[in-house]
């Protein structure tokens, strides 16, 4: 694989000639919606021959959100690329209970493409941080025991066969108790032959403050469970200013300290492949447009204003005027700033990636995924 960045002037049949490949196999390739309408500073998968050598082997994950047969297609179309999956979420209530899920169509498609299941367990929603829930499970033996259980009792039901913990903005004071939950589920679950792993904020030192990241001990949680995925995105929030999602310079912060107290091969890096659409100027309480990559690519080609590339955060960005005359600033991921996320994944000898989330199409992400690394397959 080679990638492309379009320059003024470039035509699809003048890139294919260039390459050697013909122009259909750069619109498959891409999944170019209108083969006629490029924009400069587009980064196309170039499909040329594959890597030669051997490729580093990792595992891969991938979260879900969508449920039913919309979650079951996510996990058909990128199956082959998929060590795990995880649908999100079971949530926990004040009881120990656990929430439903519709997810039998996404088993059966998560096997059928081998791909391992693993249940997901989390204590916050989109209108509760979870914190308060969070303590009254952990402060509670009784009731950590009971998540267990209703936890042994779904996996056994459906034939998950781990369990990722994503405990969120739970209080500093309650971070040995979240220790100790997870020590809990290690020992009910190991014997039962169940994977144990745990979801991390991104954290540059153990010294570093604020509700996010106080209750997340990196070193616990890379000596207690089988795998961490670290959840190094969202530096650009939804509700936050505009900036990069995932910027690399941010993420090697966080690398060069897990390395530290995790073991290399329990550590997953957490990679988005959503597109951002802020406002500008920010004002507070406003939230910008989560959509796919493809829909950025096709809002600059709409606008004809070129994408550009910060090198720094490896982010492709650029700005629009809509037709009230709003300025705006989107930023996202393609095939140069998903290479870049390979690259450290092999300069930091990682387990692998972790993609939050599906059902937001990237086909280059994929191609350059296969092209870089082999897959393990572990079912």
């Amino acid at each position: 694989m080679q990638i492309h960045v379009v320059r003024q002037g470039d035509t699809l049949w003048t890139i294919a000639q260039r390459y050697g490949v013909t122009v259909n196999q750069i619109v498959t390739a891409n999944q170019l919606a209108n083969p006629n309408a490029l924009v400069v500073g587009q980064a196309l998968v170039i499909p040329t021959t594959q890597r030669t050598g051997e490729k580093p082997v990792i595992d891969v994950n991938a979260y879900t959100i969508n449920t039913g047969e919309t979650g079951a297609r996510e996990i058909q179309e990128v199956g082959r690329y998929l060590t795990y999956w995880m649908p999100f979420v079971y949530s926990m209530k004040e009881d120990g209970s656990l929430t439903t899920l519709d997810d039998t169509e996404m088993l059966r498609s998560a096997f059928a493409e081998r791909v391992v299941p693993i249940m997901a367990i989390t204590n916050f929603s989109a209108t509760e941080t979870g914190s308060d829930l969070a303590h009254t499970i952990l402060s509670s033996k009784e009731l950590q025991e009971k998540v267990i259980t209703n936890v042994l009792a779904v996996m056994k039901e459906k034939g998950y066969q781990g369990l990722n913990i994503d405990f969120e903005n739970v209080y500093p004071a309650d971070r040995e108790h979240y220790n100790q939950f997870l020590q809990l589920a290690v020992d009910r679950l190991h014997p039962q032959g169940y994977s144990v792993s745990s979801a991390l904020a991104p954290k540059t030192s153990s010294e570093q403050k604020g509700l996010l990241v106080e209750a997340h001990d990196y070193e616990a949680h890379g000596r207690i469970v089988d795998f961490v995925i670290l959840m190094t995105y969202e530096w650009g929030y939804r509700k936050g200013p505009a900036q990069a999602i995932s910027p690399i310079n941010k993420i090697k912060e966080v690398l060069d300290y897990a390395v530290t107290v995790i073991p290399r091969d329990k550590i997953f890096f957490g990679f988005q492949i959503y597109a951002r659409d802020w406002t500008l100027p920010f004002v507070r309480g406003s939230e910008a447009e989560t959509f796919s990559q493809q829909e950025a690519v096709r809002r600059a080609i709409q606008h004809q204003v070129a994408i550009q590339y910060d090198e720094v955060a490896q982010s492709p960005f650029f700005r629009y005027t809509d037709a009230e005359g709003r300025t705006h600033e989107v930023w996202f991921e393609d095939a140069r700033s998903a290479q870049a996320k390979f690259d450290m994944v092999k300069q930091y000898n990682l387990r692998g990636i972790s993609y939050w989330v599906l059902g937001y199409p990237f086909p280059q992400n994929w191609l350059l995924l296969g092209d870089n690394f082999t897959i393990r397959k572990r079912v």
